[in-house]
């Protein structure tokens, strides 16, 4: 903090000298404007001599400055304005030479105050103290102080201090200094909290997983520190384009004072003052930075913008970038013979892995709060590294880990069946067993975010002609990934030194953006053109080694910087060439003894001006079409965490397409299943489906304007509730008895077929419309029940026809819902 405050100090004294300075040459300009109305012009010569001494004497320093550091720089230009003007006695025009310059100057140091200010004010909040409990009473501690593993208490309106674990209850956190969004966030028990937000609710309880050096508002002070401190490849353009400019101005000046001589030529070298290439550059792009960090968006100096807008190429890592980065329980498998429902099967699992420590431990319980189940509390746990974890849960003694640990072998049917569909998948495996038997096993994935492929859309719309995939990741997950997300290549299991071997490849072909999250993409991006760690929640030193750090995340806003880069080097290079252009515009006129030097001096003040407000339009954002409004973005959010309960249900389709049979033994335990899933999809994913037609797609038809521009989805709809329907029928028609080979094959394919129609359709609409509202994610407690407006089963209208009478063009979701299926229709066909 004591190296922030000596930054903050040295800032504060640049601001007010270039004040005090603006202050004193103003005043002497007026002060002798004032007497040579008065008729005293002595005295104004004085004040305005004495002003231009102010004058000359800064744009010296400056020049020296440069000259010190081994660059010839334009305010050698200035300063022999100033000294040209001084001496062939133009005092008034020096006197407004020197304003001019110390106004543009002024006008740089309020431009970058403007423009950083969205940057320090991350350092102004950050948290000093936190609150921990310790030996039943509340102790309020320096930051430094807090370890992993303490459980702190944040009061209303605290910041949060460091990361951690929501304990218990629903927290709701002002994300905005961190992501952008002005809306607030709820979170609910066992969601990871990011230290630098604001609690705008209750207290809560948070588990510390970090140390204060290591939190997420800790990566991000280090990286706006640097980003206020580096000085920009670009700002040192200007001085690159002096060697031309410099001689070229003399040269021009040269050819006035042998045309007309000495005072024409300081008219000249008063309007080639190029305060223009000195501010144009670092104003705008130090706008952009700032523009950058009010999105989320860390970039740690200029330069790297000015690199990114040049940038073609992109080398995505696909865990953590492509995809969430976390597992998560995609599929509940019960054992052939076990008597426990999915959701029995979870409880207990997850109520033994709130013992545990390990990913795959978090992910079960996460999975658990998402579907709001009720954990119990377990006993007497054991765990052994490499295999698993066992306790006694509700009376039960559950184990939960590998096959061996749980008392799998390879024989039955259902573990073949998992162990295919997790290598198929690239999924990770979790067998349970209750009271020393097999009862299931979860499937745990890694899944791709659902801005992903949009994501890539929008770089190549933005100028990117290649996107490669590398990762460590085995060949056949991270070809999946490739597939759905649309690269254009993927490397697969590579190690550290194998991603440098192909960020030098790629680069050999042009300028290399490489993304990432672990430790082992911190090379890489140390080595690539532009590296950029996705979220301040991975590794330090991927954060450390890239170049920008999306500290939100949201793949999106990858496909964001790159706009704002180019938008950026843009506007700073119209407002640095633009400037020049009416500076040697003016050189040409005074060298034709058409423009004085006080004249000359008036406009290029105004020149000076001109160009810096255009670079400040840097500040303003890219321009997001279609942002959604505050009422629909809650919509969106809110069917978002719907899908995250739905994905559930959709996997149990599966699951019960899976275990039926013609086997006499087996086959009313498989039918009561598929009548389960059956009333899955009537009592929760067809009310989910329906409200989404209701309300969420008028609202989305609305912002994308044209002419029903979700009509394709909501024919998917349509489908479904016939689908849905026709299944019905299916159970009711076989009723009670046994299903022979044929009722097996169609009811293994209506589940199939509905399983694959709502995993694609849930897939699609979290990637087009979905994602519209990604900007304010919160994690809500669990899905919305349906209610009156969510037509349930019981609302069915045309959909409860016959076959005869109800075709897939027939069955629209805004019309009905899929019949409930029951047995009073008959039984064995």
């Amino acid at each position: 903090m004591g190296v922030t405050f000596v930054r903050g100090a040295r800032a504060w004294l640049v601001r007010r000298s270039a004040l005090l300075l603006l202050v004193v040459t103003t005043a002497g300009l007026v002060a002798g404007g004032v007497a040579w109305l008065a008729g005293a012009g002595e005295a104004a010569d004085a004040a305005w001599l004495a002003t231009a001494a102010c004058g000359l004497a800064y744009a010296f320093w400056v020049a020296a400055a440069g000259i010190a550091h081994g660059r010839l720089s334009v305010d050698v230009i200035a300063f022999l304005a100033l000294a040209g003007a001084i001496a062939v006695d133009e005092l008034l025009a020096a006197a407004v030479i020197s304003v001019m310059l110390t106004s543009g100057r002024a006008l740089e140091a309020w431009a970058a105050y403007r423009a950083r200010h969205d940057l320090s004010a991350l350092l102004a909040r950050a948290p000093r103290t936190g609150r921990r409990y310790r030996d039943g009473s509340l102790e309020t501690v320096p930051l430094d102080q807090i370890a992993a593993g303490d459980l702190l208490l944040v009061a209303a309106g605290d910041v949060v201090p460091v990361d951690g674990t929501l304990v218990a209850g629903v927290a709701m956190l002002d994300e905005s200094a961190l992501t952008g969004e002005a809306l607030p966030v709820e979170h609910v028990r066992g969601d990871m909290l990011r230290s630098g937000t604001l609690n705008a609710g209750g207290p809560f309880d948070l588990r510390a997983t970090t140390n204060a050096a290591d939190s997420t508002y800790a990566g991000i002070v280090r990286l706006v520190s640097e980003a206020e401190n580096a000085q920009a490849p670009f700002v040192r353009l200007a001085d690159r384009y002096a060697m031309w400019f410099l001689p070229l101005s003399l040269a021009v000046a040269g050819a006035a004072w042998a045309l007309g001589g000495a005072e024409r030529a300081v008219a000249v070298l008063v309007v080639a003052t190029p305060c223009p290439l000195i501010l144009a550059a670092p104003v705008a792009l130090v706008s952009g930075l700032s523009a950058a960090a009010r999105r989320g968006i860390v970039v740690k100096n200029g330069g790297v913008l000015e690199r990114l807008a040049r940038c073609t190429t992109v080398l995505i890592d696909k865990t953590g970038t492509l995809t969430a980065g976390q597992p998560a329980v995609t599929a509940i498998v019960p054992a052939g013979d076990t008597p426990l429902e999915p959701e029995e099967i979870l409880t207990l699992a997850a109520s033994l892995d709130q013992a545990s420590g390990h990913v795959l431990a978090t992910a079960v319980v996460r999975a658990a709060a998402e579907r709001g189940v009720r954990l119990d509390q377990p006993a007497d746990v054991t765990e052994q590294p490499g295999q698993g974890i066992e306790g006694t849960v509700a009376g039960h003694r559950v184990r939960l880990g590998r096959a061996g640990w749980a008392a799998v072998t390879d024989a039955p049917p259902w573990v073949r069946a998992v162990r295919r569909r997790a290598w198929l998948d690239g999924a990770l495996t979790v067998f349970v067993a209750v009271d020393g038997r097999p009862a299931g096993a979860l499937l745990l994935e890694d899944r791709i975010r659902p801005d992903a492929r949009q994501t890539i859309r929008e770089l190549r719309r933005g100028g990117i002609t290649r996107v490669v995939l590398a990762t460590g990741d085995r060949a056949e997950a991270a070809a999946a990934v490739g597939a759905l997300t649309g690269v254009d290549e993927v490397l697969a299991e590579l190690t550290p030194d194998a991603k440098l071997d192909a960020v030098r490849r790629e680069q050999r072909r042009a300028p290399v953006v490489m993304t990432g999250d672990g430790i082992n993409d911190a090379p890489a991006l140390a080595l690539a053109d532009v590296g950029v760690a996705m979220g301040a929640r991975g590794s330090t030193a991927s954060s450390e080694a890239a170049d920008a750090v999306l500290t939100v995340d949201h793949l999106g806003r990858l496909g964001e910087a790159a706009a704002l880069a180019r938008r950026t080097r843009r506007i700073a290079r119209q407002s640095v060439l633009a400037g020049m252009g009416m500076s040697l515009a003016a050189m040409g006129v005074a060298a034709a003894g058409w423009l004085p030097a006080v004249w000359g001096a008036l406009l290029q003040e105004a020149i000076d001006v001109a160009v810096i407000l255009n670079a400040l339009r840097a500040l303003r954002p890219v321009s997001a079409a279609g942002r959604l409004t505050d009422a629909d973005a809650a919509l969106t959010r809110r069917f978002r965490a719907e899908h995250r309960h739905i994905r559930a249900d959709i996997e149990q389709l599966r699951v019960a397409a899976d275990a039926l049979t013609t086997d006499p033994a087996a086959a009313p335990a498989a039918m009561a299943q598929v009548r389960q899933a059956h009333a899955l999809l009537t009592g929760e994913i067809w009310p989910h489906e329906n409200a989404e037609e209701a309300d969420l797609y008028p609202a989305l038809n609305r912002l994308l304007g044209g002419t029903d521009p979700t009509a394709t989805m909501s024919r998917a709809h349509a489908e479904i509730a016939y689908q849905i329907a026709r299944l019905g029928r299916l159970i009711a028609e076989i009723g009670d008895q046994a299903p022979d080979e044929a009722d097996v094959a169609d009811l293994r394919g209506a589940l199939y077929g509905l399983h694959a129609i709502l995993r694609l359709h849930t897939a699609q609409e979290d990637e087009a419309y979905l994602s519209l509202g990604e900007d304010a994610e919160p994690a809500l407690p669990g899905p919305a029940k349906a209610g009156p407006a969510q037509a349930g089963p019981a609302q069915a209208g045309p959909a409860q026809a016959g076959p005869a009478q109800a075709g897939p063009a027939q069955a629209g979701p805004a019309q009905a819902g899929p019949a409930q299926a029951g047995t009073a229709q008959g039984g064995k066909r």
